[in-house]
This record gives structure tokens, C-alpha cells and sequence, in this order.
């Protein structure tokens, strides 16, 4: 049987609307400050912090399992999107920041392939349409 997810948006003022998790969280969805808007995430925006998400939780997971002994994890991600709408993404680079104590960049690597290969379904739907391209720094940690 497959696995659904279902959620709730409620309209709340200009193009501001809330969302709603079966989990009761939520989060706001505006227009950029730009377009008059400001008060919440683009939903292109939150797509790219979903993609960086997904991935984030499968690297620190499967580096768990490698008892990798990481401090922290940074990720930066940036979108080109098209001039003419619907304005998709064409492009998506996303920088991992590793930081721990005598972390295997091989270990990064290889985590970062199979969340890119395997796990992580915003990425799985994504690169069906967008070019993604994934890098990675590993930073020791002091003691």
C-alpha cells in the first residue's frame, strides 16, 4: 500500500497563506518583500530548504552509522531559475559543510551519494527536471 502524506493551506491576507502538517506544524508561505510580500517563505524558496533538508538528514544519519564523530553540518544551497514562467529551477547547487574530529571526506562523499541516489525523495523528484550538483568541505574541528 503506498505511504501518503497529506497537509492543510489556509489563506491568511495579500498572498500569505499558512500551511499545515498531518503533524499540526506549521509554516508560512508569502510572496518575496519584493512583490509586497515578506512575511513568510516562497514556495520556491522552501523547496530548495526541503531539497537541502532531505539530504541533510540522510548525510548526518548514515555518518552516525559510520561513527563519524561530526560537530556540525552546514548546508548552503542556491537556485537558478528561468526568466519565463512558471520560472521552474534549471539548476540547484548544494555546498555541504562538514565540520568534526578526523572526519572521512570519503565518508561525506559516499553519504552524500546515497541520500543524492537512494534516500532522499525531494531529490528524487527533483532531478527528474533540474541539473543538481552537490559539493562538499569537511572542517576539522579544534579539540
Amino acid at each position: 500500500m503506498p505511504s501518503t502524506k497529506d497537509g492543510t493551506l489556509v489563506w491568511k491576507d495579500g498572498l500569505a497563506f499558512e500551511g499545515t502538517g498531518a503533524s499540526g506544524l506549521t509554516v508560512r508561505f508569502d510572496s518575496t518583500a519584493e512583490e509586497g510580500g515578506g512575511t513568510g517563505f516562497s514556495p520556491m524558496e522552501l523547496t530548495l530548504l526541503s531539497h537541502a533538508a532531505c539530504m541533510s538528514m540522510d548525510v548526518i544519519s548514515i555518518l552516525r552509522k559510520k561513527r563519524q564523530d561530526v560537530t556540525g553540518i552546514e548546508v548552503h544551497t542556491h537556485g537558478v531559475r528561468t526568466d519565463d514562467y512558471p520560472r521552474v529551477f534549471t539548476d540547484i547547487t548544494v555546498e555541504f559543510v562538514v565540520r568534526g574530529r578526523n572526519v572521512d571526506p570519503q565518508a561525506v562523499a559516499r553519504s552524500i551519494e546515497l541520500s543524492e541516489t537512494k534516500y532522499c525523495s525531494v531529490g528524487g523528484m527533483l532531478n527528474k527536471s533540474v541539473n543538481i550538483k552537490t559539493v562538499y568541505r569537511v572542517e576539522e574541528e579544534s579539540r
